[in-house]
């Protein structure tokens, strides 16, 4: 019973709901006059929701710095090496330099006809940094300590003797070719 009563209100009423959308700034005006009737104040309505752009913001934040103590934490192969035997970087240091000033050398020394003999030194070179990586490496996973330095001192060795052997042999094509050309003007 109490359902076709209910039935028969809302049939009455229909047409008599605005379902239209209210002007702009209703809500507005709705609320001020009922603070008006309470007399209460309001607060400025929120322009916007920040909390949740804030929050992903902040979890990036510390996501970024935390990855970026984890990586700083972690020494690097040559710091590990350094731990391990202080004199190795030393050596490293001294080695460097002076193959670094032969390369430079041998770079300045480049011609059409020392550039094959140039970058065939400079893959040997390579491959003999490879391998003195490695043998870094075995050294921090705990290899035979002694018998590895000594293999990365020969193998630093290896590297100057080679790159001095390759500018001997480029003074000994400047030289040929400088006679040849004394030669060829008489």
């Amino acid at each position: 019973m109490e359902k076709d009563k209910l039935k028969e209100l809302f049939n009455g009423l229909e047409g008599t709901f605005d379902t239209g959308e209210p002007k702009a700034g209703h809500q507005e005006r709705f609320l001020e006059k009922l603070n008006q009737a309470n007399k209460t104040i309001t607060l400025h309505k929120k322009k916007g929701n920040w909390w949740r752009p804030l929050s992903i913001a902040a979890s990036v934040a510390v996501i970024s710095l935390m990855a970026i103590g984890i990586y700083t934490s972690l020494p690097s192969l040559d710091e590990q090496v350094a731990q391990i035997s202080p004199e190795v970087s030393n050596t490293q240091v001294y080695f460097a330099s002076l193959i670094e000033d032969q390369v430079k050398q041998l770079e300045k020394e480049s011609s059409p006809e020392t550039q094959k003999i140039i970058s065939d030194t400079m893959d040997q070179l390579k491959k003999l940094e490879t391998n003195y990586k490695q043998l870094e490496t075995d050294l921090i996973n705990g290899g035979n300590n002694k018998l590895i330095l000594s293999a990365m001192i020969t193998n630093f060795q290896t590297r100057i003797d080679l790159l001095q052997d390759v500018i001997n042999q480029i003074e000994t094509i400047k030289n040929l070719k400088n006679q040849n050309d004394a030669n060829f003007i008489i």
